[in-house]
């Protein structure tokens, strides 16, 4: 009984480290570009440092087929594009004031972060 619980409370933690604590490296966009790779259920890097009041493109290429994949949402901007499949896309964003902005497909369920600085 008590091995039970012991491995219930290990599941519990990592569930709360994986939602609430876990935090994927940044990456910086710098002048030679960035291609974030939309691909098994992630985007890769999902946490990119982009300098503030500069306009700047990202280049995404998305290899996975789940419908999910198709859309990018950036909703403070409200932007919402198709990536098509096996090919790359740039999106071209304005220049932004400081702060974080999510992207995400249209269920959420690929999530990133732009952190403007």
């Amino acid at each position: 009984m008590i091995g039970v619980n012991l491995v219930g409370l290990a599941l519990i933690a990592l569930i709360v480290w994986w939602f609430w604590l876990y935090r994927p490296p940044q990456t910086t966009l710098d002048e030679s570009g960035l291609v974030i790779r939309v691909e098994n259920g992630i985007y890769q890097p999902s946490h990119i440092k982009v300098p503030a009041n500069q306009p700047f493109s990202l280049q995404f290429l998305r290899t996975d087929a789940s419908p999910c994949s198709e859309m990018l949402l950036i909703p403070d901007l409200q932007l919402s594009e198709a990536l098509p499949l096996n090919k790359s896309k740039s999106i071209k964003l304005p220049a932004l004031a400081k702060g974080t902005y999510v992207f995400h497909c249209q269920m959420q369920m690929y999530r990133g972060q732009l952190v403007v600085e």
